[in-house]
């Protein structure tokens, strides 16, 4: 029997290099499409074929054609106000031209890695698929983006493709480059250079666990349908007490009240970023955490048999991977 063939979106970035590497270790063969300016260094050494392009070349029906599944990973992910235009585009169109090639190359069935972003919050209060912000609520671009581009899946299924969603909330874990905001967490509070925080709550997630749930979704999903694949609903000073026990670090006493990052954001977008300066408070980032985002996963518990674990492991080879990387220093 054959090994089965994946085309993979994404594949350089933090989820989708923790999925190309499971896909390996199950015995896929994987493809990868990587656009020109792509940092591939997360693929490095991997038996991995590339395929150089983006999400609009026309060549990628050829290029998918004989794909057991495509796993559409790739998001433009920005909080930026600036980069509005540019994020709709990517995340939204850019699945909808994926999914189009998807269908001329016949391929049986799509995973699309969705967020829990696109879902939104119900005001703190523990959300799960059947709950969804109304789109003028959601937070900015990014999450508008997430919701359209889900809108963009359903439309194909609709239209008789096979595509299951799935909704990562926020993972942590190794090959997290860029980093993601989580990432800079880690990063900028290791470093000490994380005086205060902001009151606020998210779902953690082992990065292993979101790319088991793909798998899941693969194997066991129902098209059209979607998937949270979370962990522990934890404050950002819960999280940080976690993190801070591997590295005999405390977490700030501080909890800033939200008018002064949101002041800092609004000065860092308006008023440096159009001189030139490159921002570090992005006004929607600060606006999302008025809100804990807490989410049930337990939809991926029954129909798919998702079982994250804690999140321990997933923090400690964080911490690991970031020190490895000279993002942190090494500590004896």
């Amino acid at each position: 029997m054959s090994a089965h063939q994946a085309f993979v979106t994404g594949g350089s970035g933090f989820v989708g290099a923790n999925l190309v590497r499971a896909l390996l270790e199950g015995g896929w063969n994987v493809k990868a499409l990587v656009r020109e300016t792509s940092d591939r260094r997360n693929l490095d050494g991997l038996d991995v074929e590339l395929v150089q392009g983006d999400l609009f070349d026309e060549s990628l029906p050829t290029a998918l054609r004989g794909s057991d599944a495509l796993f559409h990973v790739a998001a433009h992910y920005s909080l930026w106000q600036r980069d509005r235009a540019a994020v709709m585009r990517d995340n939204v169109e850019g699945t909808r031209a994926i999914l189009r090639a998807a269908r001329d190359a016949e391929v049986p069935r799509t995973v699309y890695t969705s967020s829990v972003a696109a879902i939104g919050t119900d005001h703190g209060r523990v959300c799960n698929e059947t709950y969804q912000s109304a789109p003028e609520h959601l937070v900015g671009a990014y999450k508008l983006s997430k919701y359209f581009a889900e809108q963009e899946a359903r439309l194909a299924v609709a239209g008789g493709q096979d595509v299951v969603i799935v909704n990562p909330t926020t993972p942590i874990g190794p090959w997290d480059r860029k980093p993601t905001p989580t990432g800079e967490i880690f990063v900028r509070f290791l470093s000490g250079r994380m005086p205060a925080l902001v009151d606020t709550g998210l779902n953690f997630v082992d990065v292993a666990d979101v790319v088991r749930g793909h798998l899941l979704a693969f194997e066991r999903g129902q098209s059209g349908e979607r998937y949270i694949l979370g962990g522990e609903n934890l404050s950002l000073r819960g999280l940080l007490e976690r993190v801070g026990a591997f590295a005999g670090v405390s977490p700030p006493k501080l909890a800033l009240p939200r008018w002064i990052p949101l002041g800092v954001a609004w000065v860092d977008e308006n008023i440096l970023g159009r001189l030139g300066f490159e921002p570090s408070v992005p006004i929607d980032g600060v606006r999302m955490s008025k809100d804990a985002m807490y989410y049930d996963w337990s939809k991926a518990k029954s129909e798919l048999g998702y079982a994250p674990g804690p999140i321990d492991g997933a923090i400690r080879a964080a911490i690991e991977w970031f020190t490895a990387n000279g993002y942190l220093p090494k500590r004896r």
